[in-house]
């Protein structure tokens, strides 16, 4: 039987790692991949009607691949568990280039509480705005 081939995925967002973010190694700088990780899980909670949330934690990252100047970075993500007022995001990072198929970088999971417009914890909606 054929296998009915994955559903395409949608990357919360994709980044083409640029010179400027390389260490001496010319590979890219980790802590570029961690600020990229944090700003997809980010997009991934205003999909669940966070409007205003701050970074809690973020779980140990381990890099399983290096990424290189023109690499293009996806990274996807997925809630993992949703509270009152904070939610856990896992976000997968993938990286392709010209000579190479996509590869896993790493993934983590990270916890972002929703704050009101005072800076307050305040819960999330019940309801997920967009599907």
């Amino acid at each position: 039987a054929r296998k009915t081939p994955d559903p395409p995925r949608d990357p919360a967002i994709r980044v083409l790692m640029m010179p400027r973010d390389t260490n001496a190694h010319g590979t890219i700088f980790g802590g570029i991949i961690l600020s990229h990780i944090d700003q997809a899980g980010a997009v991934e909670t205003y999909r669940h009607g966070c409007r205003k949330v701050v970074t809690v934690a973020m779980d140990e990252v381990e890099f399983h691949a290096p990424v290189r100047v023109g690499d293009l970075v996806s990274f996807y993500t997925e809630v993992v568990k949703r509270g009152r007022t904070s939610i856990r995001v896992c976000v997968t990072v993938e990286a392709e280039g010209r000579t190479h198929p996509a590869v896993k970088v790493t993934e983590a999971h990270v916890t972002y509480v929703n704050l009101d417009d005072e800076g307050r914890p305040a819960p999330i909606p019940a309801e997920d705005p967009v599907a």
